[in-house]
């Protein structure tokens, strides 16, 4: 491991401070870092019983799981929707990622689709989630290109299970209940327009919806890279894995590649890697993303 300490640290502390304009892009990584685990105790508080009754290992296990009914199916999802969505991560990476650039001309560009950068108050016109919004809902087929708020249904659905919902959006059960595993048949989403099942906005097949919002964001990702394409730019990759390395990763070396003041760093736990063309102007952190970002916070 390269850890953080020394000249790493220094560089990429200076490549931030010297940047006028700061690219972020995101992906799971940093979310695992903030705390959002999808094993462990947070998902067995919340999904005890799900576990029981099909001995799933983490929440991923019942993405595709073949539930008996709409009801089961929309106990597990707004469950899974409302802990990844609507209660901000335990942790303090993404408060202390906007410590360092919000007083920064910067963009984000994310896969994640757990909208963690607006909880902590980036700015949401600064931000373009490619995956989709696990707060969105859309028509399954789709038999149009529109999406729907999901925050409503979703805590009707909570409660409806025997859930009570905190300030803070954590979830508590009363003393000595057990949580109901299915939701009334009249809370089940239907799409308004032509009945079928709603679905999850996100990026699976082709059946994802690229709604007005989609588009506008990525619309004004693409003139902030337009009016950026020279100067002082730092290209600030975190947690970016090689599941989808088109979307942030290539983008970010092309760009460094044919801007010789940009700069590229990668933070990530054992993929902190860069193409030898821009090797030279590249900050490489194999360290913890949480422990990276207070480090520089205290730099």
């Amino acid at each position: 491991m390269g850890g953080f300490g020394g000249d790493r640290r220094e560089r990429l502390a200076r490549a931030l401070d010297e940047a006028d304009v700061v690219v972020i892009g995101a992906g799971a990584g940093l979310s695992t870092a903030a705390g959002l685990t999808y094993a462990g105790p947070r998902f067995e508080a919340i999904f005890g019983d799900f576990i029981e009754r099909y001995r799933f290992a983490d929440m991923y296990s019942g993405d595709f799981h073949p539930f008996g009914s709409f009801e089961e199916r929309w106990a597990y999802w707004s469950r899974y929707i409302w802990c990844n969505r609507y209660v901000k991560a335990p942790g303090t990476a993404y408060d202390d990622l906007l410590s360092l650039v919000g007083d920064k001309d910067y963009f984000v560009l994310t896969t994640n689709v757990d909208h963690q950068f607006q909880l902590v108050g980036f700015d949401r016109r600064r931000l373009f989630y490619t995956q989709g919004d696990y707060g969105l809902l859309q028509c399954s087929q789709p038999c149009h290109k529109r999406t729907y708020d999901n925050e409503p249904p979703v805590r009707d659905m909570i409660e409806a299970q025997g859930w009570q919902i905190s300030a803070s959006g954590a979830l508590t059960l009363p003393a000595g209940t057990r949580p109901a595993m299915d939701v009334p048949a009249e809370l089940v989403p239907h799409c308004p327009v032509c009945g079928r099942p709603m679905a999850m906005n996100l990026q699976s097949d082709d059946t994802f919806v690229e709604d007005e919002g989609w588009h506008a964001a990525a619309a004004r990702y693409q003139d902030f890279l337009r009016r950026h394409q020279r100067g002082r730019v730092l290209y600030l990759e975190l947690g970016v894995g090689w599941n989808t390395p088109v979307i942030v990763k290539f983008p970010f070396w092309q760009a460094v590649e044919k801007n010789p003041r940009a700069t590229y760093a990668c933070v990530n736990l054992g993929e902190a890697v860069a193409p030898s063309a821009i090797e030279r102007r590249s900050v490489l952190v194999d360290a913890d993303i949480a422990s990276a970002l207070r480090a520089l916070l205290a730099s």
